[in-house]
Protein backbone atom coordinates (compact mmCIF):
# COMPACT_ATOMS: atom_id res chain seq x y z
CA UNK A 1 0.00 0.00 0.00
CA UNK A 2 1.18 3.50 -0.72
CA UNK A 3 -0.43 4.57 2.57
CA UNK A 4 -0.57 1.42 4.65
CA UNK A 5 -2.61 2.69 7.59
CA UNK A 6 -5.34 4.05 5.32
CA UNK A 7 -5.13 1.08 2.91
CA UNK A 8 -4.77 3.50 0.02
CA UNK A 9 -3.13 1.94 -3.02
CA UNK A 10 -1.61 3.34 -6.20
CA UNK A 11 -1.73 1.21 -9.35
CA UNK A 12 -0.08 2.13 -12.64
CA UNK A 13 -2.52 2.48 -15.53
CA UNK A 14 -0.01 1.38 -18.12
CA UNK A 15 1.38 -1.79 -19.69
CA UNK A 16 4.22 -1.96 -22.21
CA UNK A 17 6.93 -4.60 -22.45
CA UNK A 18 10.06 -2.47 -22.09
CA UNK A 19 8.41 -0.56 -19.25
CA UNK A 20 7.69 -3.82 -17.42
CA UNK A 21 11.36 -4.76 -17.60
CA UNK A 22 12.60 -1.43 -16.29
CA UNK A 23 10.61 1.45 -14.73
CA UNK A 24 7.78 -0.81 -13.53
CA UNK A 25 10.11 -2.77 -11.27
CA UNK A 26 11.61 0.41 -9.83
CA UNK A 27 8.17 1.80 -8.94
CA UNK A 28 7.44 -1.43 -7.08
CA UNK A 29 10.83 -1.58 -5.37
CA UNK A 30 10.42 2.02 -4.24
CA UNK A 31 7.07 1.20 -2.62
CA UNK A 32 5.11 3.53 -4.88
CA UNK A 33 2.79 1.18 -6.77
CA UNK A 34 1.41 -2.21 -5.83
CA UNK A 35 -0.68 -3.06 -8.88
CA UNK A 36 -1.32 -2.30 -12.54
CA UNK A 37 -4.23 -1.97 -14.94
CA UNK A 38 -4.60 -2.25 -18.69
CA UNK A 39 -7.34 -1.70 -21.24
CA UNK A 40 -7.69 -2.06 -25.03
CA UNK A 41 -6.51 1.52 -25.63
CA UNK A 42 -3.35 0.95 -23.58
CA UNK A 43 -2.57 -2.28 -25.42
CA UNK A 44 -3.30 -0.62 -28.75
CA UNK A 45 -0.71 2.07 -28.12
CA UNK A 46 1.83 -0.44 -26.82
CA UNK A 47 1.47 -3.06 -29.53
CA UNK A 48 1.23 -0.67 -32.46
CA UNK A 49 3.96 1.78 -31.45
CA UNK A 50 6.58 -0.14 -29.44
CA UNK A 51 9.29 -2.15 -31.23
CA UNK A 52 9.34 -4.54 -28.28
CA UNK A 53 6.54 -6.61 -29.86
CA UNK A 54 7.98 -7.12 -33.34
CA UNK A 55 9.83 -10.37 -32.63
CA UNK A 56 6.90 -12.12 -30.97
CA UNK A 57 4.46 -10.96 -33.65
CA UNK A 58 6.77 -12.27 -36.36
CA UNK A 59 6.45 -15.72 -34.78
CA UNK A 60 2.63 -15.61 -34.79
CA UNK A 61 2.06 -15.14 -38.52
CA UNK A 62 -0.25 -18.15 -38.85
CA UNK A 63 -2.74 -17.03 -36.24
CA UNK A 64 -5.88 -14.91 -36.51
CA UNK A 65 -5.65 -11.25 -35.52
CA UNK A 66 -7.44 -11.85 -32.22
CA UNK A 67 -5.28 -14.86 -31.42
CA UNK A 68 -2.16 -12.75 -32.05
CA UNK A 69 -3.48 -10.04 -29.76
CA UNK A 70 -4.26 -12.53 -27.00
CA UNK A 71 -0.81 -14.13 -27.20
CA UNK A 72 0.89 -10.74 -26.95
CA UNK A 73 -1.39 -9.43 -24.19
CA UNK A 74 -1.18 -12.65 -22.17
CA UNK A 75 2.63 -12.55 -22.35
CA UNK A 76 2.66 -9.01 -20.93
CA UNK A 77 0.09 -9.76 -18.24
CA UNK A 78 2.01 -12.85 -17.14
CA UNK A 79 5.20 -10.79 -16.97
CA UNK A 80 3.50 -8.07 -14.90
CA UNK A 81 1.85 -10.65 -12.63
CA UNK A 82 5.16 -12.37 -11.97
CA UNK A 83 6.85 -9.09 -11.09
CA UNK A 84 3.96 -8.22 -8.77
CA UNK A 85 3.69 -11.69 -7.23
CA UNK A 86 5.77 -10.97 -4.08
CA UNK A 87 3.31 -8.20 -3.20
CA UNK A 88 0.36 -10.53 -3.78
CA UNK A 89 1.94 -13.20 -1.58
CA UNK A 90 2.42 -10.56 1.14
CA UNK A 91 -1.30 -9.61 0.92
CA UNK A 92 -0.43 -6.21 -0.55
CA UNK A 93 -2.56 -6.30 -3.71
CA UNK A 94 -0.07 -7.25 -6.44
CA UNK A 95 -2.80 -7.44 -9.08
CA UNK A 96 -2.71 -6.72 -12.79
CA UNK A 97 -5.92 -6.40 -14.81
CA UNK A 98 -6.76 -7.54 -18.33
CA UNK A 99 -10.03 -6.68 -20.05
CA UNK A 100 -12.25 -9.10 -21.92
CA UNK A 101 -13.00 -8.34 -25.57
CA UNK A 102 -15.15 -5.15 -25.35
CA UNK A 103 -17.19 -6.36 -28.33
CA UNK A 104 -18.73 -8.89 -25.92
CA UNK A 105 -20.10 -6.24 -23.55
CA UNK A 106 -23.73 -7.25 -24.21
CA UNK A 107 -23.10 -11.02 -24.33
CA UNK A 108 -23.07 -12.60 -20.88
CA UNK A 109 -22.16 -16.14 -21.89
CA UNK A 110 -19.30 -15.10 -24.15
CA UNK A 111 -17.94 -12.69 -21.53
CA UNK A 112 -17.95 -15.43 -18.91
CA UNK A 113 -16.29 -17.89 -21.30
CA UNK A 114 -13.58 -15.42 -22.32
CA UNK A 115 -12.97 -14.30 -18.74
CA UNK A 116 -12.51 -17.89 -17.57
CA UNK A 117 -10.33 -18.72 -20.57
CA UNK A 118 -8.05 -15.71 -20.06
CA UNK A 119 -7.66 -16.41 -16.35
CA UNK A 120 -6.82 -20.07 -17.04
CA UNK A 121 -4.37 -19.31 -19.86
CA UNK A 122 -2.58 -16.60 -17.92
CA UNK A 123 -2.28 -19.02 -15.04
CA UNK A 124 -1.54 -16.50 -12.31
CA UNK A 125 -3.71 -15.97 -9.19
CA UNK A 126 -2.95 -12.24 -9.07
CA UNK A 127 -4.80 -11.36 -12.28
CA UNK A 128 -8.09 -9.47 -12.31
CA UNK A 129 -10.45 -9.97 -15.22
CA UNK A 130 -11.87 -6.62 -16.31
CA UNK A 131 -15.55 -6.59 -17.26
CA UNK A 132 -17.50 -3.52 -18.41
CA UNK A 133 -20.45 -2.54 -16.19
CA UNK A 134 -23.35 -3.41 -18.48
CA UNK A 135 -26.43 -5.53 -17.80
CA UNK A 136 -24.67 -8.51 -19.38
CA UNK A 137 -21.50 -7.61 -17.52
CA UNK A 138 -23.12 -7.77 -14.07
CA UNK A 139 -24.15 -11.37 -14.64
CA UNK A 140 -20.69 -12.19 -15.94
CA UNK A 141 -19.02 -10.56 -12.93
CA UNK A 142 -21.12 -12.66 -10.58
CA UNK A 143 -20.33 -15.87 -12.46
CA UNK A 144 -16.59 -15.18 -12.51
CA UNK A 145 -16.48 -14.34 -8.79
CA UNK A 146 -18.46 -17.52 -8.15
CA UNK A 147 -15.56 -19.38 -9.81
CA UNK A 148 -13.07 -17.64 -7.51
CA UNK A 149 -11.76 -15.29 -10.19
CA UNK A 150 -10.88 -11.72 -9.09
CA UNK A 151 -12.80 -9.11 -11.08
CA UNK A 152 -12.23 -5.47 -11.97
CA UNK A 153 -15.58 -3.91 -12.90
CA UNK A 154 -14.85 -1.11 -15.34
CA UNK A 155 -16.36 1.91 -17.12
CA UNK A 156 -18.43 2.98 -14.13
CA UNK A 157 -19.82 6.50 -14.11
CA UNK A 158 -23.00 6.20 -12.03
CA UNK A 159 -23.93 5.10 -8.54
CA UNK A 160 -26.48 2.67 -10.01
CA UNK A 161 -23.75 0.94 -12.00
CA UNK A 162 -21.48 0.73 -8.96
CA UNK A 163 -24.17 -0.75 -6.73
CA UNK A 164 -25.08 -3.29 -9.42
CA UNK A 165 -21.44 -4.35 -9.50
CA UNK A 166 -21.30 -4.63 -5.72
CA UNK A 167 -24.47 -6.73 -5.72
CA UNK A 168 -23.01 -8.97 -8.43
CA UNK A 169 -19.84 -9.50 -6.42
CA UNK A 170 -21.83 -10.25 -3.28
CA UNK A 171 -24.01 -12.77 -5.12
CA UNK A 172 -21.01 -14.46 -6.70
CA UNK A 173 -19.28 -14.87 -3.36
CA UNK A 174 -22.44 -16.27 -1.77
CA UNK A 175 -23.31 -18.66 -4.61
CA UNK A 176 -19.77 -19.97 -4.93
CA UNK A 177 -18.80 -19.75 -1.27
CA UNK A 178 -15.74 -17.86 -2.47
CA UNK A 179 -13.70 -14.98 -1.13
CA UNK A 180 -11.87 -12.97 -3.80
CA UNK A 181 -10.71 -9.41 -4.27
CA UNK A 182 -12.77 -7.15 -6.50
CA UNK A 183 -12.63 -3.49 -7.48
CA UNK A 184 -15.22 -1.09 -8.88
CA UNK A 185 -13.47 1.25 -11.33
CA UNK A 186 -15.08 4.69 -11.25
CA UNK A 187 -14.08 7.01 -14.11
CA UNK A 188 -13.48 10.60 -13.02
CA UNK A 189 -11.77 13.16 -15.24
CA UNK A 190 -13.79 12.35 -18.37
CA UNK A 191 -16.84 13.84 -16.67
CA UNK A 192 -15.12 17.17 -16.11
CA UNK A 193 -13.76 17.28 -19.64
CA UNK A 194 -17.27 16.75 -20.98
CA UNK A 195 -18.95 19.22 -18.64
CA UNK A 196 -16.61 22.02 -17.60
CA UNK A 197 -17.00 24.27 -20.63
CA UNK A 198 -20.75 24.44 -20.07
CA UNK A 199 -20.32 25.03 -16.33
CA UNK A 200 -17.82 27.80 -16.93
CA UNK A 201 -20.27 29.59 -19.21
CA UNK A 202 -22.89 29.45 -16.46
CA UNK A 203 -20.57 30.58 -13.66
CA UNK A 204 -20.53 27.23 -11.88
CA UNK A 205 -17.30 25.92 -10.35
CA UNK A 206 -15.45 23.56 -12.66
CA UNK A 207 -13.33 20.43 -12.01
CA UNK A 208 -15.60 19.34 -9.18
CA UNK A 209 -18.33 17.22 -10.75
CA UNK A 210 -16.03 14.30 -11.53
CA UNK A 211 -14.67 14.18 -8.00
CA UNK A 212 -18.03 14.72 -6.33
CA UNK A 213 -19.66 12.03 -8.44
CA UNK A 214 -16.82 9.63 -7.61
CA UNK A 215 -16.99 10.55 -3.92
CA UNK A 216 -20.72 9.79 -3.81
CA UNK A 217 -20.10 6.42 -5.47
CA UNK A 218 -17.28 5.66 -3.03
CA UNK A 219 -19.62 6.37 -0.11
CA UNK A 220 -22.30 4.09 -1.54
CA UNK A 221 -19.83 1.24 -2.14
CA UNK A 222 -18.41 1.58 1.37
CA UNK A 223 -21.93 1.58 2.84
CA UNK A 224 -22.78 -1.58 0.88
CA UNK A 225 -19.88 -3.28 2.65
CA UNK A 226 -19.19 -6.17 0.28
CA UNK A 227 -16.26 -8.21 1.55
CA UNK A 228 -12.94 -7.56 -0.21
CA UNK A 229 -14.50 -5.02 -2.58
CA UNK A 230 -12.95 -1.56 -3.02
CA UNK A 231 -13.57 1.51 -5.10
CA UNK A 232 -10.88 2.13 -7.70
CA UNK A 233 -10.63 5.65 -9.09
CA UNK A 234 -9.73 5.56 -12.80
CA UNK A 235 -9.38 8.15 -15.54
CA UNK A 236 -7.40 10.28 -13.10
CA UNK A 237 -4.87 11.83 -15.45
CA UNK A 238 -5.09 15.59 -16.10
CA UNK A 239 -5.40 16.92 -19.62
CA UNK A 240 -4.05 20.44 -20.18
CA UNK A 241 -2.52 22.87 -17.70
CA UNK A 242 -5.59 24.11 -15.85
CA UNK A 243 -5.18 21.66 -12.96
CA UNK A 244 -2.13 20.49 -11.05
CA UNK A 245 -0.95 17.15 -12.46
CA UNK A 246 -1.85 15.12 -9.37
CA UNK A 247 -5.24 16.77 -8.84
CA UNK A 248 -7.41 13.68 -9.27
CA UNK A 249 -5.24 11.61 -6.96
CA UNK A 250 -4.95 14.33 -4.32
CA UNK A 251 -8.66 15.09 -4.14
CA UNK A 252 -9.85 11.46 -4.13
CA UNK A 253 -7.45 10.08 -1.56
CA UNK A 254 -9.59 7.75 0.51
CA UNK A 255 -9.24 4.87 2.93
CA UNK A 256 -9.78 1.39 1.49
CA UNK A 257 -9.43 2.60 -2.09
CA UNK A 258 -7.21 2.36 -5.15
CA UNK A 259 -6.22 5.08 -7.61
CA UNK A 260 -4.92 3.87 -10.97
CA UNK A 261 -3.20 6.59 -12.94
CA UNK A 262 -0.69 7.19 -15.73
CA UNK A 263 2.89 6.88 -14.54
CA UNK A 264 3.56 10.61 -15.02
CA UNK A 265 0.54 11.44 -12.83
CA UNK A 266 1.80 9.08 -10.14
CA UNK A 267 5.23 10.73 -10.29
CA UNK A 268 3.62 14.16 -9.82
CA UNK A 269 1.68 12.89 -6.81
CA UNK A 270 4.75 11.35 -5.20
CA UNK A 271 6.83 14.48 -5.80
CA UNK A 272 4.36 17.11 -4.67
CA UNK A 273 0.88 15.75 -4.15
CA UNK A 274 -1.33 16.28 -1.12
CA UNK A 275 -1.17 13.07 0.92
CA UNK A 276 -4.07 13.84 3.28
CA UNK A 277 -7.24 11.73 3.15
CA UNK A 278 -10.04 13.73 1.49
CA UNK A 279 -13.01 11.35 1.42
CA UNK A 280 -15.73 11.10 2.46
CA UNK A 281 -17.09 14.48 1.37
CA UNK A 282 -20.19 15.79 3.14
CA UNK A 283 -23.22 14.70 1.11
CA UNK A 284 -24.79 18.14 1.50
CA UNK A 285 -21.83 19.72 -0.34
CA UNK A 286 -22.11 17.18 -3.16
CA UNK A 287 -25.87 17.56 -3.47
CA UNK A 288 -25.65 21.36 -3.53
CA UNK A 289 -23.19 21.28 -6.42
CA UNK A 290 -25.33 18.93 -8.49
CA UNK A 291 -28.41 21.01 -7.71
CA UNK A 292 -26.62 24.01 -9.25
CA UNK A 293 -25.94 21.90 -12.33
CA UNK A 294 -29.58 20.84 -12.56
CA UNK A 295 -30.78 24.40 -12.01
CA UNK A 296 -28.60 25.47 -14.93
CA UNK A 297 -30.60 23.14 -17.15
CA UNK A 298 -27.91 20.47 -17.52
CA UNK A 299 -29.07 16.84 -17.44
CA UNK A 300 -26.23 15.21 -15.52
CA UNK A 301 -27.69 11.71 -15.74
CA UNK A 302 -27.87 12.01 -19.52
CA UNK A 303 -24.26 13.19 -19.56
CA UNK A 304 -23.23 10.12 -17.54
CA UNK A 305 -25.02 7.82 -19.96
CA UNK A 306 -23.20 9.43 -22.88
CA UNK A 307 -19.91 8.84 -21.08
CA UNK A 308 -20.79 5.18 -20.56
CA UNK A 309 -21.72 4.76 -24.22
CA UNK A 310 -18.70 6.72 -25.46
CA UNK A 311 -16.34 4.82 -23.17
CA UNK A 312 -17.52 1.47 -24.46
CA UNK A 313 -17.25 2.66 -28.04
CA UNK A 314 -13.72 3.99 -27.47
CA UNK A 315 -12.57 0.62 -26.15
CA UNK A 316 -14.25 -1.14 -29.07
CA UNK A 317 -12.56 1.24 -31.52
CA UNK A 318 -9.16 0.58 -29.93
CA UNK A 319 -9.76 -3.16 -30.14
CA UNK A 320 -10.82 -2.91 -33.80
CA UNK A 321 -7.66 -0.95 -34.60
CA UNK A 322 -5.47 -3.57 -32.96
CA UNK A 323 -7.13 -6.39 -34.88
CA UNK A 324 -6.99 -4.47 -38.13
CA UNK A 325 -3.26 -3.88 -37.79
CA UNK A 326 -2.60 -7.49 -36.77
CA UNK A 327 -4.48 -9.07 -39.68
Amino acid sequence: MYLKEERFALWADFIERDYLDNAFKKLIDDGIINGATSNPAIFKNAILTSPAYKKQLSELSGLSAKAKYEEVAIFDIQKAADILRPLFDADDDGYVSIEVDPMLCDDTKSTIAEGKDLFKRIGRPNVMIKVPATDAGYEAMSALVQEGIPVNATLIFSKAQALSCAAAFEKGQKDGNTSVDTVISVFVSRIDRALDAALDEKGIATALAGNYNAAAIYGAVEAKGVARCRTLFASTGVKGDDLRPSYYIDELLAANSVNTAPVETIAAFVDGGDKKVKLPIDSAIIEAHFQKIADAGIDFDALLQRQIDDGLEAFKDAFREILSELE
